[in-house]
């Protein structure tokens, strides 16, 4: 009977404890939209008396009101299609690729003693530089644009999965060789699941680093996309226009991390 009351009460404190986080997870949530809508509300304001200059501030009615224009008239979703699109198929490119090769930096202590100052130095320099090369050597099209965007995260990708393969508890090792388990079979079984969490992780850095690398590619060359958008709204001195391209790439980007969130939450349970 005592075991009974001591097990009702860990209950009770374990729900305390649930709806003690949930409490804090609406007030969070509470402040940040307080926040936002203060922001928004000063900037209306300010923009309607005149205290920043609507010609390059704009004003969030404004915004909203072209954002319901370019969705009615069907043109934002050609924008926002192409360049989802390419900022996926680069951030997929640039995950697998930088993942792959940190398996073969593993796999091979030779390349990977060969390679190193090479990552040190291609992890340094600005990969939107290599923007204008990358055209004229794909051509000024799709290509180019997904290969920057799979360029600007790979080296970053292979250098963090690399250093979670070395890192991996050694013992875990040893006990793979004492059942004289083959490389491949210790990469299987033991490396590549103790990694999943730290992939994850490198999948939430690479959503950021895709639509830098495809906005900037889309700056240069394209003719469709959001970063277009921005070009060509700087070019005629429509700033709305900008601001609300910005606006669509934010929600974009901040749909696709909560994506790999639960991705992460999902593959966790599984390792």
């Amino acid at each position: 009977m005592k075991q009974t009351k001591d097990d009702l009460s860990q209950a009770d404190l374990h729900q305390t404890y649930l709806r003690s986080l949930k409490k804090e997870k609406r007030n969070v949530l509470f402040v940040q939209l307080i926040i936002l809508m203060s922001f928004i509300g000063i900037w209306e304001i300010s923009a309607r008396n005149g205290w920043i200059d609507q010609l390059l501030f704009s004003m969030p009615s404004r915004i909203f009101n072209l954002l319901v224009t370019r969705i009615t008239d069907g043109t934002l979703i050609t924008h926002t299609s192409v360049t989802l699109f390419e900022t996926v198929l680069g951030f997929i490119i640039g995950t697998l690729a930088g993942t792959i090769l940190a398996a073969v930096l593993w796999w091979s202590p030779f390349t990977s003693k060969v390679l190193d100052p090479y990552l040190v130095i291609l992890n340094s320099m600005p990969k939107v530089a290599l923007g204008p090369i990358l055209i004229v050597g794909l051509g000024p099209g799709f290509t180019s644009i997904i290969a920057m965007g799979a360029l600007i995260s790979v080296i970053i990708t292979t250098m963090v999965v690399y250093t979670a393969f070395k890192e991996v508890d050694a013992n875990y090792i040893k006990v793979m060789q004492t059942f004289q388990a083959s490389k491949r079979q210790t990469f299987q079984s033991v490396i590549l699941p103790a990694c999943v969490p730290t992939i994850i992780s490198t999948l939430k850095v690479n959503v950021g680093l895709s639509w830098v690398g495809v906005i900037v590619g889309e700056f240069l060359v394209s003719k469709q996309g959001l970063g277009y958008l921005i070009i060509y709204g700087f070019q005629v001195f429509n700033f709305t226009l900008v601001l609300m391209s910005l606006f669509v790439i934010a929600i974009l980007a901040t749909i696709m991390y909560k994506a790999v969130e639960w991705l992460e939450t999902k593959l966790v349970k599984h390792f």
